[in-house]
């Protein structure tokens, strides 16, 4: 019995620990996003600017924000945004899809990475937090 309570505590220990690490991610990522805002908008009420805004990132196609005027390049690149093309993206956005008009040297720090797309991933089509 002993055991198993140990055990159960353990778990939820861990999950909080998971939790914790995910909110700091996602704090982290908001202040990494600043790189990104002169460009790009995110959130409710987001226009598109120089860039498309990024609601919904997470499933979307490229190229296919309402309202934004893409590169042939994006249009065509065949991307369905997910957390794998979007960190091989933003590393290097010009080598991940030549001719795009994404004017951005990339983010080479794999933590930032991570971090920016807790932040961006978190954001639904409407611009609202999933699962608030």
């Amino acid at each position: 019995m002993k055991k198993l309570t140990l055990n159960a505590l353990l778990v939820i220990a861990t999950s909080a620990a998971a939790s914790s690490a995910l909110a700091q991610d996602v704090a982290a990522g908001k202040t990494s996003f600043n790189k990104c805002m002169a460009c790009h908008s995110i959130g409710e009420g987001a226009k598109n600017k120089v860039g498309p805004e990024l609601n919904g990132l997470d499933g979307r196609k490229s190229g296919t924000a309402e309202g934004y005027s893409y590169s042939d390049a994006n249009k065509n690149s065949g991307i369905t945004w997910n957390e794998a093309q979007f960190k091989e993206y933003i590393k290097d956005p010009k080598a991940k899809v030549p001719g795009t008009k994404m004017a951005f040297a990339g983010i080479k720090n794999e933590n930032e990475i991570n971090n920016l797309w807790a932040f961006v991933s978190q954001f639904d089509k409407d611009g609202k937090i999933k699962g608030q």
